[in-house]
This record gives structure tokens, C-alpha cells and sequence, in this order.
């Protein structure tokens, strides 16, 4: 019996998790499976160029994952949504391999996503270089307006 096919992602926090289980997998093809196929996907990475189209984020990443699997994990995700698009505001936190051993990284990132008739995909990656410091957030509490 033939496997049954996976459901359309049903929200941006599925979409999101695939992206993040494919980063820690080292998985380009589940990773290019987030992306929409609109020709205006883009990707920046700390301190790299916009790299825009699905072949230049698909190279960008197969580099990365020649060097192995990503342990990046999402925390304090803060979210916007409409019922067509999301915006996810996302401090990452990355574990790397120093000189000095186990390392621990930082990103600002944010994540846009749209629904399409394939289920909610990726069409922006924008990751800036971050500090723990970062990580302890800055918030106003919220308010009731009406």
C-alpha cells in the first residue's frame, strides 16, 4: 500500500516547523518545500546579500548544509496574521561548533508567509545577527483601546 500523501500545511506555525526541522536535518528538499513558487521569494542571512528566486536560496542552503545539519530552534515567536498572509517575528537560537567547543548564536529573524492554494508558504527569510541580550526582549505590555 502506498504511503498516504501529507495534508497541505494548514497554518504558518506548520509551515514554520518544517522550515526549522529541515534546517536541524540538514534536508534541502523538505526545506525548498516551504517556499512558495512566486518568483519574488527572498532570503538574507546574518550579514549576507538578498538572495531572491527559489535557485539562489536553494544554492545558499546547500552550501550551508555542506558543512552538516543547522541546530537552530525558534523562541519568543511573536505573530501577525490576516487570513492570506502571516509575519512571524522570531528570536532564534543557534548552536555552533567553535574553536572553544559548543557554541551559542543568536538571530533577529522575520518570517512572512502566504496561503496559496498548496497550503501557507514561505516567501521571506530575514535573519540579522543577534546577542543575548536580545533575547531578553523589549515589550509594552498590551492595552485595551476600545
Amino acid at each position: 500500500m502506498p504511503p498516504t500523501p501529507k495534508p497541505p500545511p494548514s497554518s504558518p506555525d506548520d509551515i514554520e516547523q518544517q522550515f526549522y526541522e529541515s534546517l536541524q536535518q540538514a534536508d534541502i528538499e523538505k526545506l525548498m518545500s516551504v517556499w512558495s513558487d512566486e518568483e519574488e521569494v527572498a532570503c538574507v542571512h546574518p550579514g549576507g546579500p538578498r538572495m531572491v528566486g527559489a535557485g539562489a536560496i536553494r544554492g545558499a542552503f546547500e552550501a550551508i548544509f555542506a558543512s552538516g545539519a543547522i541546530d537552530v530552534r525558534p523562541d519568543k515567536v511573536r505573530r501577525l496574521q490576516t487570513h492570506s498572509s502571516a509575519v512571524h517575528h522570531v528570536l532564534e537560537r543557534v548552536q555552533v561548533m567553535g574553536n572553544e567547543g559548543l557554541q551559542t548564536a543568536f538571530a533577529i529573524v522575520t518570517n512572512v508567509y502566504i496561503k496559496t492554494p498548496l497550503g501557507w508558504r514561505m516567501v521571506l527569510h530575514h535573519a540579522s545577527p543577534g546577542t543575548a541580550r536580545e533575547m531578553q526582549e523589549i515589550a509594552e505590555p498590551p492595552s485595551t483601546l476600545h
